[in-house]
């Protein structure tokens, strides 16, 4: 588990060597691009199990390795440091912006937290809610994955055009609106809604994702890699506590009601911290023009 921990830790050093090659407004799409690696946990998701039911686990870890291994091969040999000079890195000046690096790390909490979460526990909702096999809802939960993953840059370039405080709000609106209407669903289930809901929520946080990462350079543009980090284990405690949240509420209740309203009040609550944000940008609009 540990070093898969620190295999997943490569993620905040990609994010400063992409930033550094590209133009500030033009390092959200390129940021939102570099998430796309994160189609991997869908790929994981379809192949592991065949690999492990086809032939054995062990032939399925044997794959995996010698495809990472050779990836790192490639980026030892092609991979290069932007041209200039590197900052050192100075985890106390990123520590002591408070509120600037917190809510940065809220933010990504729900969106790519989020995102992760619901990956992980699709496939035994769906097998809950509609009786499908294990497999089955493996293979559609993976759909989530895919849209989520593909939105990521969208959430990416409209940052760069737009401001990545105003897509939040919309992918942090959406996502409430969604929450609440799978908790609907909960009730009393059916395919066509929960589909619906499913594939929208997916993509929304797959654009707040995105979006998220253009703020960081934007907001440490002299410790990117220091504040990803940060910002980034937020994002992996908010894919490991839901999960066991949603466990616990159906284990207690029976339903999965209760999981969802919660994903309402912490979309609705990012929401409401990133209003000030948007008010000091169209501030600065103003001034600038």
């Amino acid at each position: 588990g540990f070093l898969l921990g620190a295999a997943g830790a490569s993620f905040a050093v990609g994010v400063p060597f992409v930033a550094g090659w590209f133009e500030p407004e033009r390092q959200g799409f390129a940021l939102g691009v570099y998430g796309v690696g994160n189609i991997g946990t869908a790929i994981a998701a379809f192949s592991i199990p065949a690999l492990r039911d086809g032939v054995s686990q062990a032939f399925a870890g044997i794959v995996f390795g010698v495809a990472i291994a050779a990836f790192g091969l490639v980026w030892w040999t092609l991979a290069r440091d932007a041209p200039g000079e590197r900052a050192p890195v100075r985890y106390g000046e990123v520590l002591a912006a408070g509120w600037r690096l917190w809510r940065l790390a809220l933010f990504y909490f729900v969106t790519f937290g989020g995102f992760v979460a619901l990956a992980i526990f699709l496939p035994k909702l769906l097998k809950d809610w509609f009786d499908y096999s294990l497999t089955d809802a493996g293979l559609r939960a993976g759909g989530f994955t895919v849209v989520a993953t593909a939105a990521r840059p969208l959430g990416g370039w409209l940052s760069d055009r737009i401001g990545p405080a105003r897509v939040l709000l919309v992918a942090f609106l959406g996502v409430a609106v969604d929450a609440g209407g799978l908790a609907w669903q909960a009730t009393d289930p059916q395919i066509v809604p929960t589909t619906i809901f499913c594939l929208t929520i997916a993509a929304l946080l797959g654009l707040g994702s995105g979006a998220v990462f253009k703020m960081v350079p934007t907001e440490f543009p002299t410790s990117v890699g220091a504040a990803t980090g940060i910002v980034g284990a937020a994002g992996g405690l908010g894919g490991f506590f839901p999960p066991l949240v949603m466990g616990i509420v159906k284990d207690l209740t029976g339903e999965f009601v209760l999981g969802f309203v919660f994903l309402v009040f912490f979309a609705l609550a990012c929401a409401a911290v990133l209003l000030p944000l948007l008010r000091s940008s169209a501030v600065a609009r103003r001034t600038a023009s």
